[in-house]
């Protein structure tokens, strides 16, 4: 399922689902992030990835635990997954992380917007992730993937929990226009509200 993206500084990266074969390219990612953007991701200092970490992040069965990776030349860009926490359940943990070079062009959002996707065809409604109070870029993009509800927590961190809009869905469709995917003015003439129930 390879997808190709175009970013917002007109830069196109392939899009597809982590493999085991990522291993290498996962670590040489890991070792692009800063300090802080480490921190952000794993609320805590991490100097390396462990072989066991590598092999959880790496061998996901692509239904209980979903990895979207972006890759140019090929080394790993960024990365977007979601767990269950039981299977078959409605609802899975998110989380995305885009190395320091690659931040600020849209590929964050991108991929989430392809994870979501993925996420709903596999009957995943809600997404669920934690994040540093001050982390407004990563609060804003999930966000941006539908209705949520944000709940503080301990140690400086807020809960949030986002119910997946669907496809034809209003803002879905101002999004894709907006990043000059579809013309705005013919996909709002077809727009027509949906009533679930």
């Amino acid at each position: 399922m390879d997808d190709t993206v175009l970013l917002r500084d007109g830069q196109s990266v392939s899009v597809r689902p982590i493999d085991p074969d990522d291993r290498e390219r996962l670590r040489r990612a890991f070792d692009r992030l800063g300090t802080e953007s480490r921190y952000r991701r794993f609320f805590s200092p991490v100097d390396h990835l462990t072989e066991s970490q590598l092999d959880y992040l790496t061998r996901v069965d692509h239904h209980g635990h979903e990895a979207l990776v972006a890759v140019e030349d090929d080394e790993i860009l960024g990365v977007a997954r979601y767990v269950r926490p039981v299977p078959d359940s409605p609802r899975a943990e998110v989380a995305v992380v885009v190395t320091d070079d690659w931040q600020g062009r849209g590929l964050g959002t991108q991929l989430l917007d392809r994870l979501s996707r993925r996420a709903r065809v596999d009957g995943v409604h809600t997404f669920t992730a934690a994040a540093l109070s001050d982390n407004h870029s990563i609060i804003d993009l999930l966000g941006g993937l539908g209705s949520t509800v944000k709940r503080q927590a301990g140690g400086g961190q807020v809960e949030l929990e986002i119910e997946l809009e669907g496809e034809d869905s209003l803002r879905e469709l101002m999004r894709h226009a907006a990043s000059g995917a579809v013309q705005f003015a013919e996909r709002i003439r077809s727009w027509r509200p949906t009533r679930e129930g």
